[in-house]
């Protein structure tokens, strides 16, 4: 995937679905899929796209211009998904904002559907100040050469909000550009939103965060030397450094599968552990050892190993119990233990 944050750097034509998809759900898919639909992408180009996947966050325009000479140029247009960075509530409120999909997640997310560009347009008040008429002149006939357009029922956009979807697909007829207006998703009753999965989320309601994402939630870090408290009662544990931005669900212990991003390979000899492995995750400030500040570890399930420096990503599966403080770290012992058997048989 070619992802900028340049518009001089954008792959064109393109095929455009527009939004701020954090968390990339059910209802953000159906978004996507017109676009690339409309693109019509070959079974060879797209098994050579999936088969070289770039996560690239650059504004360096000779850099974008070696990539548009390599580019095979089909006059199909890219699905794209033009984003903005930062949340446009976060610029607006000065209030750092909490992500379910933080940029390099969002990428692989939307790269997993299939679109071969990510557009994060640096929200500023030059953008805010745009019209409606603006900004489709602008942004998406001029730099982004659109072709078809694709947005959500509820999409606003311009200065002040004032634009509507209704809006963009009449501006975008003017010029010849076809705009899909998606309809709100339904789930169980209930609509599909990022508002929605945060809520769940908080609540440590996981099957529901899980079934509106249309996958499991996951987190994301780098292994980083903790206390190592772990190793001295028997359950070593990986702590994960996250952006700063990622969004964290409700402080508890957690039911997750884990993925090394460079193998699994244990410490036993000629032992290699298939991926996922089944483990515990706490989130929290560690009340039992007095911490203070927050932090997230994962003891893997029957296995062993060093960790530090991987990247690890971890799927939540299920609440297990809220954050407690023990008495004795015999206590602890034992009830990290009891949280490992009931991990085993959830995900089994």
């Amino acid at each position: 995937m070619w992802v900028t944050s340049s518009l001089t750097t954008v792959l064109t034509p393109t095929a455009v679905a527009l939004g701020n998809f954090d968390g990339v759900h059910r209802g953000h898919q159906q978004v996507v899929r017109p676009v690339l639909q409309s693109a019509a992408i070959e079974t060879g180009r797209r098994a050579s796209l999936q088969g070289e996947q770039r996560e690239i966050f650059t504004d360096n325009a000779t850099e974008g211009n070696q990539i548009l000479s390599q580019a095979e140029t089909t006059g199909r247009p890219y699905p794209t998904v033009v984003s903005f960075y930062p949340h446009p509530q976060e610029f607006f409120t000065g209030q750092p904002r909490a992500l379910l999909t933080p940029p390099k997640e969002k990428a692989i997310e939307l790269g997993n559907l299939g679109v071969e560009q990510l557009v994060l347009l640096p929200f500023d008040r030059e953008l805010a100040d745009l019209t409606p008429q603006q900004f489709v002149e602008e942004i998406l006939v001029r730099r982004l050469k659109s072709q078809r357009i694709s947005v959500g029922q509820d999409f606003r956009f311009g200065c002040k909000r004032t634009g509507t979807a209704t809006d963009l697909q009449a501006i975008a007829a003017t010029y010849g550009i076809e705009t899909t207006i998606v309809g709100l998703q339904i789930c169980s009753g209930e609509r599909i939103s990022s508002s929605f999965i945060r809520t769940a989320l908080t609540e440590g309601d996981i099957s529901r965060a899980n079934q509106l994402l249309g996958r499991s939630y996951t987190l994301t870090g780098t292994v980083v030397q903790g206390q190592q408290l772990g190793r001295t009662i028997g359950f070593p544990t990986a702590n994960l450094h996250l952006p700063s931005e990622k969004f964290l669900p409700r402080y508890g212990v957690y039911a997750v599968q884990v993925k090394i991003e460079n193998g699994e390979r244990s410490s036993e000899p000629g032992n290699i552990i298939p991926s996922p492995i089944p483990g515990v995750m706490n989130i929290g400030c560690r009340p039992t050892v007095n911490g203070t500040a927050p932090t997230v570890e994962v003891y893997l399930i029957d296995w062993a190993g060093d960790l530090y420096g991987q990247t690890l990503t971890v799927s939540l599966e299920q609440f297990l119990r809220p954050e407690q403080k023990f008495a004795s770290l015999d206590e602890l012992k034992a009830q990290i233990q009891a949280d490992c058997d009931k991990a085993r048989s959830v995900l089994k």
